[in-house]
Protein backbone atom coordinates (compact mmCIF):
# COMPACT_ATOMS: atom_id res chain seq x y z
CA UNK A 1 0.00 0.00 0.00
CA UNK A 2 1.25 3.44 -0.96
CA UNK A 3 0.07 5.54 2.50
CA UNK A 4 -1.87 9.17 1.96
CA UNK A 5 0.93 10.02 4.60
CA UNK A 6 4.14 8.53 6.06
CA UNK A 7 5.84 9.87 9.71
CA UNK A 8 9.32 9.45 9.39
CA UNK A 9 12.04 11.36 11.80
CA UNK A 10 15.90 11.06 11.58
CA UNK A 11 19.04 10.56 13.39
CA UNK A 12 19.52 14.27 13.85
CA UNK A 13 16.15 14.61 15.79
CA UNK A 14 16.55 11.12 17.99
CA UNK A 15 20.25 12.77 19.05
CA UNK A 16 18.14 16.22 20.09
CA UNK A 17 15.82 14.21 22.03
CA UNK A 18 18.28 12.54 23.86
CA UNK A 19 20.05 15.65 24.56
CA UNK A 20 16.76 17.12 26.20
CA UNK A 21 16.20 13.72 27.89
CA UNK A 22 19.94 14.30 29.25
CA UNK A 23 19.41 17.55 29.98
CA UNK A 24 16.81 17.26 32.49
CA UNK A 25 14.64 19.98 30.89
CA UNK A 26 11.98 18.10 29.79
CA UNK A 27 9.13 20.94 29.85
CA UNK A 28 9.31 24.23 27.73
CA UNK A 29 12.93 25.37 28.06
CA UNK A 30 15.54 26.10 25.75
CA UNK A 31 14.33 24.24 22.96
CA UNK A 32 11.05 25.49 22.40
CA UNK A 33 13.01 28.53 22.09
CA UNK A 34 15.10 27.40 19.67
CA UNK A 35 12.10 26.25 17.77
CA UNK A 36 10.20 29.60 17.68
CA UNK A 37 12.96 31.24 16.54
CA UNK A 38 13.45 29.54 13.86
CA UNK A 39 9.60 28.99 13.33
CA UNK A 40 9.51 32.92 13.01
CA UNK A 41 12.29 33.18 10.52
CA UNK A 42 10.35 30.73 7.76
CA UNK A 43 7.19 32.05 8.41
CA UNK A 44 9.22 35.81 7.91
CA UNK A 45 7.10 37.50 11.69
CA UNK A 46 9.33 38.94 14.66
CA UNK A 47 7.29 36.59 17.00
CA UNK A 48 6.53 32.99 16.89
CA UNK A 49 5.06 31.33 20.18
CA UNK A 50 5.01 27.66 20.62
CA UNK A 51 1.71 25.71 22.08
CA UNK A 52 0.97 22.02 22.61
CA UNK A 53 -1.08 21.95 19.35
CA UNK A 54 -2.87 23.36 16.96
CA UNK A 55 -6.61 23.56 18.35
CA UNK A 56 -5.23 25.76 21.20
CA UNK A 57 -2.99 27.82 18.85
CA UNK A 58 -6.64 29.01 17.44
CA UNK A 59 -8.33 29.63 20.75
CA UNK A 60 -5.22 31.58 22.39
CA UNK A 61 -5.01 33.63 19.20
CA UNK A 62 -8.63 34.77 19.70
CA UNK A 63 -8.74 34.87 23.33
CA UNK A 64 -6.25 37.82 22.20
CA UNK A 65 -8.30 39.89 20.59
CA UNK A 66 -10.57 40.29 23.54
CA UNK A 67 -13.77 39.03 21.90
CA UNK A 68 -17.28 39.15 24.39
CA UNK A 69 -20.06 37.56 23.87
CA UNK A 70 -22.31 37.78 21.03
CA UNK A 71 -19.05 38.60 18.65
CA UNK A 72 -19.08 36.82 15.49
CA UNK A 73 -16.22 35.35 13.67
CA UNK A 74 -16.58 34.42 10.17
CA UNK A 75 -14.56 31.14 8.88
CA UNK A 76 -14.66 28.63 5.55
CA UNK A 77 -17.10 25.51 6.56
CA UNK A 78 -14.39 23.42 4.66
CA UNK A 79 -11.94 22.65 7.35
CA UNK A 80 -11.68 20.50 9.97
CA UNK A 81 -13.56 20.94 12.93
CA UNK A 82 -10.87 22.24 15.09
CA UNK A 83 -11.26 25.39 13.16
CA UNK A 84 -15.28 25.86 14.44
CA UNK A 85 -14.27 24.35 18.08
CA UNK A 86 -11.71 26.83 18.77
CA UNK A 87 -14.29 29.53 17.83
CA UNK A 88 -16.86 28.14 20.24
CA UNK A 89 -14.55 27.31 23.04
CA UNK A 90 -12.91 31.32 23.15
CA UNK A 91 -17.14 32.09 23.27
CA UNK A 92 -17.74 33.74 20.23
CA UNK A 93 -20.57 32.67 17.49
CA UNK A 94 -19.43 31.14 14.23
CA UNK A 95 -20.76 32.28 10.78
CA UNK A 96 -19.65 31.09 7.34
CA UNK A 97 -18.51 32.11 4.38
CA UNK A 98 -18.46 29.89 1.07
CA UNK A 99 -15.57 29.03 -0.62
CA UNK A 100 -13.70 29.26 -4.29
CA UNK A 101 -13.30 25.60 -6.05
CA UNK A 102 -10.62 27.13 -7.44
CA UNK A 103 -8.45 27.42 -3.63
CA UNK A 104 -11.31 25.78 -1.40
CA UNK A 105 -10.42 28.81 0.51
CA UNK A 106 -12.46 31.62 1.58
CA UNK A 107 -14.75 33.06 -1.58
CA UNK A 108 -13.55 37.06 -0.42
CA UNK A 109 -17.21 37.77 -2.49
CA UNK A 110 -18.83 35.49 0.02
CA UNK A 111 -16.79 36.81 2.92
CA UNK A 112 -18.01 40.31 2.68
CA UNK A 113 -21.75 39.64 2.14
CA UNK A 114 -21.30 37.51 5.57
CA UNK A 115 -19.75 40.56 7.50
CA UNK A 116 -22.41 42.37 9.65
CA UNK A 117 -22.51 44.57 12.70
CA UNK A 118 -21.61 41.83 14.79
CA UNK A 119 -18.46 40.57 13.22
CA UNK A 120 -14.81 40.97 15.08
CA UNK A 121 -12.80 38.59 13.45
CA UNK A 122 -12.32 36.61 10.38
CA UNK A 123 -10.50 33.41 10.09
CA UNK A 124 -9.70 32.08 6.51
CA UNK A 125 -8.08 28.60 6.35
CA UNK A 126 -5.14 28.09 3.86
CA UNK A 127 -6.21 24.54 2.68
CA UNK A 128 -4.21 21.54 1.42
CA UNK A 129 -1.17 24.25 1.64
CA UNK A 130 -2.46 26.22 -0.64
CA UNK A 131 -3.16 30.38 1.12
CA UNK A 132 -6.32 32.11 0.26
CA UNK A 133 -6.78 34.94 -0.82
CA UNK A 134 -5.29 37.26 1.31
CA UNK A 135 -4.95 40.28 -0.90
CA UNK A 136 -8.56 40.55 -1.10
CA UNK A 137 -9.39 39.29 2.52
CA UNK A 138 -7.37 41.30 3.97
CA UNK A 139 -8.69 44.93 2.25
CA UNK A 140 -12.01 43.62 3.72
CA UNK A 141 -10.88 43.22 7.09
CA UNK A 142 -9.01 46.73 6.77
CA UNK A 143 -12.20 48.33 5.48
CA UNK A 144 -14.60 46.87 8.53
CA UNK A 145 -12.04 47.23 11.06
CA UNK A 146 -11.91 43.31 11.90
CA UNK A 147 -9.45 41.22 13.63
CA UNK A 148 -7.52 38.22 11.40
CA UNK A 149 -6.41 35.03 12.47
CA UNK A 150 -5.21 33.18 9.91
CA UNK A 151 -5.66 28.81 10.14
CA UNK A 152 -2.46 27.86 8.52
CA UNK A 153 -2.34 24.24 9.94
CA UNK A 154 -1.64 22.72 6.78
CA UNK A 155 0.19 25.53 4.73
CA UNK A 156 2.86 26.26 6.70
CA UNK A 157 5.84 28.12 3.85
CA UNK A 158 2.91 28.71 1.41
CA UNK A 159 3.54 32.49 0.28
CA UNK A 160 1.01 34.87 -1.33
CA UNK A 161 3.14 37.32 -3.79
CA UNK A 162 6.36 36.22 -1.15
CA UNK A 163 4.62 37.01 1.80
CA UNK A 164 4.54 33.77 4.19
CA UNK A 165 0.56 32.59 4.71
CA UNK A 166 0.61 33.52 9.04
CA UNK A 167 2.23 36.68 8.60
CA UNK A 168 -1.11 38.81 7.95
CA UNK A 169 -2.28 38.39 11.27
CA UNK A 170 -2.03 36.12 13.94
CA UNK A 171 -0.79 33.14 12.10
CA UNK A 172 -1.70 29.68 13.95
CA UNK A 173 -0.16 26.02 13.11
CA UNK A 174 -0.25 22.38 13.58
CA UNK A 175 2.56 20.12 14.30
CA UNK A 176 0.36 17.18 14.30
CA UNK A 177 2.13 13.88 13.60
CA UNK A 178 0.99 14.36 9.70
CA UNK A 179 1.97 17.92 8.92
CA UNK A 180 4.82 18.40 7.02
CA UNK A 181 6.39 19.53 10.07
CA UNK A 182 5.53 17.67 13.25
CA UNK A 183 6.68 17.46 16.41
CA UNK A 184 4.05 14.95 17.69
CA UNK A 185 1.22 17.47 18.70
CA UNK A 186 1.88 20.95 18.74
CA UNK A 187 1.40 24.21 17.70
CA UNK A 188 2.54 27.38 16.84
CA UNK A 189 0.95 31.35 16.89
CA UNK A 190 2.45 33.76 14.79
CA UNK A 191 2.56 37.50 14.93
CA UNK A 192 4.84 40.73 14.48
CA UNK A 193 2.96 42.65 17.12
CA UNK A 194 5.33 42.32 20.58
CA UNK A 195 2.37 43.21 22.46
CA UNK A 196 0.10 40.50 21.16
CA UNK A 197 3.10 37.88 21.93
CA UNK A 198 3.76 38.73 25.28
CA UNK A 199 0.11 38.25 25.80
CA UNK A 200 0.20 34.91 24.32
CA UNK A 201 3.71 33.81 25.92
CA UNK A 202 1.46 34.95 29.59
CA UNK A 203 -1.56 33.05 28.41
CA UNK A 204 0.39 29.68 27.54
CA UNK A 205 1.57 29.70 31.29
CA UNK A 206 -1.29 29.93 33.29
CA UNK A 207 -1.38 33.42 32.96
CA UNK A 208 2.11 33.88 34.56
CA UNK A 209 5.12 36.21 33.72
CA UNK A 210 7.01 34.52 36.36
CA UNK A 211 6.57 31.90 38.65
CA UNK A 212 3.19 32.90 40.46
CA UNK A 213 2.90 36.54 39.60
CA UNK A 214 -0.28 36.21 37.32
CA UNK A 215 -1.08 38.66 35.32
CA UNK A 216 -4.47 37.06 33.90
CA UNK A 217 -6.24 33.94 33.85
CA UNK A 218 -4.33 31.59 31.59
CA UNK A 219 -3.85 28.01 30.32
CA UNK A 220 -1.55 25.31 30.47
CA UNK A 221 -1.02 25.50 26.28
CA UNK A 222 3.26 24.79 26.94
CA UNK A 223 4.98 22.78 24.40
CA UNK A 224 7.75 20.48 25.94
CA UNK A 225 11.56 20.51 25.01
CA UNK A 226 11.14 16.56 23.73
CA UNK A 227 8.33 17.96 21.24
CA UNK A 228 10.45 20.76 20.24
CA UNK A 229 13.37 18.47 19.75
CA UNK A 230 11.75 16.51 17.18
CA UNK A 231 10.43 19.39 14.85
CA UNK A 232 14.06 21.90 15.08
CA UNK A 233 16.20 19.12 12.56
CA UNK A 234 12.99 19.54 10.16
CA UNK A 235 13.52 22.74 9.82
CA UNK A 236 17.02 22.63 8.48
CA UNK A 237 15.41 20.52 5.77
CA UNK A 238 12.20 21.65 4.96
CA UNK A 239 12.57 23.33 1.78
CA UNK A 240 13.99 20.22 0.21
CA UNK A 241 10.98 18.50 1.45
CA UNK A 242 8.67 21.00 -0.12
CA UNK A 243 9.90 20.85 -3.38
CA UNK A 244 9.91 17.10 -3.55
CA UNK A 245 6.04 17.77 -2.82
CA UNK A 246 5.78 20.10 -5.03
CA UNK A 247 7.72 18.13 -7.38
CA UNK A 248 5.46 15.40 -7.34
CA UNK A 249 2.54 17.48 -7.65
CA UNK A 250 3.79 18.29 -11.41
CA UNK A 251 4.06 15.07 -11.84
CA UNK A 252 0.32 13.82 -11.07
CA UNK A 253 -0.64 17.05 -12.81
CA UNK A 254 0.96 16.08 -16.03
CA UNK A 255 -0.18 12.24 -15.36
CA UNK A 256 -3.71 13.21 -15.10
CA UNK A 257 -4.64 16.64 -16.37
CA UNK A 258 -6.01 14.46 -19.85
CA UNK A 259 -8.36 12.39 -17.36
CA UNK A 260 -12.22 13.16 -17.80
CA UNK A 261 -14.44 12.89 -14.67
CA UNK A 262 -11.45 14.77 -12.53
CA UNK A 263 -10.69 18.31 -11.62
CA UNK A 264 -7.24 18.60 -10.41
CA UNK A 265 -6.13 21.27 -8.02
CA UNK A 266 -3.78 24.10 -9.17
CA UNK A 267 -1.34 26.77 -7.32
CA UNK A 268 -2.78 30.02 -8.03
CA UNK A 269 -1.05 32.97 -9.53
CA UNK A 270 1.16 35.12 -6.29
CA UNK A 271 0.82 31.93 -4.85
CA UNK A 272 3.63 29.54 -3.41
CA UNK A 273 1.34 26.11 -2.65
CA UNK A 274 3.37 23.86 -0.09
CA UNK A 275 1.04 20.55 -1.02
CA UNK A 276 -0.20 19.11 2.26
CA UNK A 277 -2.41 17.17 0.04
CA UNK A 278 -3.06 17.19 -3.53
CA UNK A 279 -7.38 16.95 -3.73
CA UNK A 280 -9.00 16.04 -6.61
CA UNK A 281 -12.55 16.51 -7.41
CA UNK A 282 -14.51 13.89 -9.03
CA UNK A 283 -16.65 15.24 -11.34
CA UNK A 284 -19.95 13.45 -13.27
CA UNK A 285 -17.81 12.47 -16.28
CA UNK A 286 -15.93 9.67 -14.34
CA UNK A 287 -17.37 6.24 -13.99
CA UNK A 288 -18.04 5.75 -10.94
CA UNK A 289 -18.31 8.31 -8.12
CA UNK A 290 -16.46 9.54 -5.10
CA UNK A 291 -16.73 6.67 -3.60
CA UNK A 292 -15.91 3.87 -6.13
CA UNK A 293 -13.04 6.10 -7.10
CA UNK A 294 -12.27 5.53 -3.55
CA UNK A 295 -13.25 1.79 -3.59
CA UNK A 296 -10.92 1.03 -6.80
CA UNK A 297 -7.53 2.81 -5.07
CA UNK A 298 -7.85 0.81 -2.23
CA UNK A 299 -8.05 -2.53 -4.51
CA UNK A 300 -5.11 -1.49 -6.35
CA UNK A 301 -3.04 -0.56 -2.84
CA UNK A 302 -3.10 3.49 -2.99
CA UNK A 303 -3.88 4.89 -0.06
CA UNK A 304 -6.19 8.20 -0.15
CA UNK A 305 -8.60 10.32 2.01
CA UNK A 306 -11.41 12.55 1.96
CA UNK A 307 -10.37 15.82 3.69
CA UNK A 308 -13.71 17.05 4.17
CA UNK A 309 -16.64 14.17 3.97
CA UNK A 310 -19.19 17.44 5.05
CA UNK A 311 -19.49 20.73 5.66
CA UNK A 312 -17.80 21.26 9.61
CA UNK A 313 -21.89 22.63 10.34
CA UNK A 314 -23.25 19.55 8.97
CA UNK A 315 -23.23 17.59 12.43
CA UNK A 316 -25.94 16.93 14.66
CA UNK A 317 -23.80 17.94 17.43
CA UNK A 318 -23.67 21.56 15.30
CA UNK A 319 -27.10 22.18 13.86
CA UNK A 320 -28.73 23.82 16.80
CA UNK A 321 -25.82 24.95 18.66
CA UNK A 322 -26.24 28.47 20.09
CA UNK A 323 -23.14 29.49 18.84
CA UNK A 324 -23.10 28.41 15.32
CA UNK A 325 -24.72 30.40 12.81
CA UNK A 326 -24.92 28.13 9.51
CA UNK A 327 -25.37 29.68 6.43
CA UNK A 328 -26.04 27.74 3.04
CA UNK A 329 -22.57 27.21 1.60
CA UNK A 330 -23.48 25.27 -2.10
CA UNK A 331 -19.85 25.45 -2.85
CA UNK A 332 -18.19 24.29 0.28
CA UNK A 333 -21.14 21.16 0.17
CA UNK A 334 -20.30 20.42 -3.50
CA UNK A 335 -16.56 19.63 -2.85
CA UNK A 336 -17.15 17.68 0.21
CA UNK A 337 -19.02 15.38 -1.71
CA UNK A 338 -16.73 14.93 -4.19
CA UNK A 339 -13.24 15.65 -3.27
CA UNK A 340 -10.61 12.56 -2.61
CA UNK A 341 -6.58 13.29 -1.81
CA UNK A 342 -3.93 11.12 -3.13
CA UNK A 343 -0.37 10.71 -1.74
CA UNK A 344 1.97 13.38 -2.92
CA UNK A 345 3.99 13.37 0.47
CA UNK A 346 7.70 13.73 -0.27
CA UNK A 347 8.52 10.08 0.82
CA UNK A 348 7.15 8.72 -2.41
CA UNK A 349 9.77 7.61 -5.04
CA UNK A 350 9.37 8.74 -8.79
CA UNK A 351 8.02 5.04 -9.36
CA UNK A 352 6.03 5.57 -6.74
CA UNK A 353 4.43 8.94 -8.28
CA UNK A 354 3.98 6.68 -11.20
CA UNK A 355 1.99 3.71 -9.95
CA UNK A 356 -0.39 6.22 -7.85
CA UNK A 357 -1.32 8.11 -11.82
CA UNK A 358 -1.96 5.01 -12.85
CA UNK A 359 -4.38 4.00 -10.49
CA UNK A 360 -6.25 7.00 -10.27
CA UNK A 361 -6.37 6.56 -13.81
CA UNK A 362 -8.04 3.07 -13.73
CA UNK A 363 -10.32 4.42 -10.92
CA UNK A 364 -12.10 7.16 -12.69
CA UNK A 365 -12.35 4.97 -15.96
CA UNK A 366 -9.92 6.93 -18.50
Amino acid sequence: MIPISVVKLDEAAEQLAVEVIRSGVLAQGPMVARLEREFAALVGVEHAVAVNNGTTALVAALEVLDLQPGDEVVTSPFTFVATLNAIIEAGATARFADIREDDFCLDPAALSAAIGPRTRVVLPVHLYGQAADMAAITALTREHGLGLVEDTAQSLGATVDGRGAGSFGLGTFSLYATKNLTTGEGGMITTDDDLLADRLRILRNQGMRQRYQYEVAGHNYRLTDLQAALGIPQLAGYADNVARRRDNAARLTAGLADVPGLRLPAELPGRRHVWHQYTVLVTEAAEVDRDGVIARLTEQGVGCGIYYPRTVYDYDCYRDHPLVVADPAPVAERVASSCVSIPVHQHLTDSDVDRVVEAVRKAVGA
